[in-house]
């Protein structure tokens, strides 16, 4: 008897094509033709995609689970970066925070991210300090439900500080997080009293226990804040997937500075992630007149090489108020306040984001993962624009997620 399979019809391609798409019982697709007869085959399942565009599934490659959902329970009267991080250590120093009530707000936000079409998802989640590795538990226990649908990996968001005197018991925690399974080092030299130390540990426990490394790097919009030359140091020769979140100060710099900085983090092969929403909501407030879009050197780096990726960070929370847990959202907003092309916008929520991650590149050919998004769009630009809440969602050929909508313009009684 055959292997089972799935036959992928009614699709459309970004260049017009509409193949019908064969994918195995490993999740590959083996074989694309418009002719059906083509790649007809025994033990047969089709899904119908009834005409939406079909692309790469989308990824998320920043966000905070741990955090997400809690605006209305965490205030942040102030709207600032400060004022979000006094009332989200008031609020777990008041029992608000608690593991159920987690669990569940991870469980409903990967479900959000699920039917937007995110099939790859690493979110950072707080480690250390009063909560040693409680959030990371709860994380893992919502990715549980999740895991057959979506893939997920974890960041250690180390507490400060990560060296010298009060790190013990963040590195403590920081251990038992890597034997929990956590695959990723974070932390955030710029806030750390050693920078230097901070990146150093972060290398060398990815070296020691196999992990990458993607810490959040000068998140401010200050000029002079350049830890990113920290992380190019020890990323220069290595052999670690490294990411570096944010870097909102490079968007300050003149021409001639950035043109080599930019350069250096090309050569040392560092992954940059550009975070719109949450950048765009808190950074600049105090500069009320041409205010700062809060956004790293999005086109400096392109230009030179460096693989840019863009996430959506915080989703209702005190961080940021709003966010749908939709990379559409953050490809428009790379569009609007990044003044990027909507192509080149939609790679920083696919491809790069893959590469980023060190995982499979999905591309719609015989070989490849059929991991994909099927939405009712004709362009990525209309997808992007309109974010239409009609998809389907397919992880190794599988449908995983859909989303129906039905609209109606009633007849008016005259």
């Amino acid at each position: 008897m055959t292997q089972p399979r799935t036959l992928l019809s009614g699709g459309i391609l970004v260049d017009g094509s509409k193949p019908h798409i064969l994918v195995d019982s490993s999740g590959t697709i083996v074989a694309m033709s418009e002719r059906r007869e083509d790649v007809v085959s025994d033990n047969l399942t089709v899904v119908e995609l009834e005409g939406r565009l079909l692309l790469p599934s989308l990824v998320e490659p920043h966000a905070h689970l741990d955090k997400s959902l809690t605006a209305d329970v965490v205030p942040n009267p102030k709207g600032d970066l400060m004022g979000a991080i006094v009332g989200w250590r008031e609020a777990e120093s008041s029992g608000v925070i608690a593991h159920d009530e987690m669990v569940q707000r991870i469980s409903r936000s990967l479900e959000m991210l699920l039917k937007s079409g995110v099939t790859l998802v690493r979110s950072h989640v707080n480690v250390g300090g009063p909560v040693s590795t409680r959030y990371l538990v709860a994380a893992i226990e919502a990715a549980q439900r999740y895991r057959d649908r979506m893939d997920i990996e974890f960041v250690a968001l180390t507490y400060m500080p990560m060296s010298g005197e009060g790190s013990d018991l963040n590195l403590i925690a920081l251990n038992e997080a890597i034997e929990l399974g956590v695959e990723v080092i974070g932390g955030c030299p710029h806030l750390e009293p050693d920078s230097d130390a901070c990146v150093s540990i972060a290398f060398e426990l990815a070296e020691r226990h196999g992990r990458k490394v993607d810490l959040h790097v000068d998140e401010t919009l200050d000029p002079t804040a350049l830890t990113i030359n920290d992380v190019i140091r020890y990323s220069r020769g290595s052999q670690i997937s490294t990411t570096a979140s944010h870097c909102v100060s490079l968007g300050m710099l003149p021409s001639e500075q950035i043109k080599p900085l930019a350069a250096a983090i090309a050569e040392a092969d560092i992954s940059i992630v550009a975070l719109p929403q949450t950048n765009l909501f808190l950074q600049g407030r105090d500069d009320p007149v041409a205010t700062p879009r809060g956004l790293t050197a999005i086109h400096a780096l392109r230009a030179a090489g460096v693989n840019l990726v863009a996430g959506a960070d915080n989703a209702q929370d005190p961080f940021n108020f709003v966010g749908r847990n939709d990379p559409f959202e953050t490809a428009a907003l790379m569009v609007m306040a990044g003044h990027m092309l909507p192509v080149d916008a939609f790679s920083t929520i696919s491809s790069n984001a893959r590469a980023a991650i060190s995982a499979p590149t999905v591309n719609i050919a015989v070989g490849e993962p059929a991991d994909l998004l099927a939405v009712r769009a004709t362009t990525i630009r209309q997808a992007i624009a309109e974010a239409p809440a009609d998809r389907v969602v397919l992880k190794g050929g599988r449908v995983v997620a859909t989303t129906s909508v039905m609209s109606e313009l009633p007849a008016l009684i005259p």
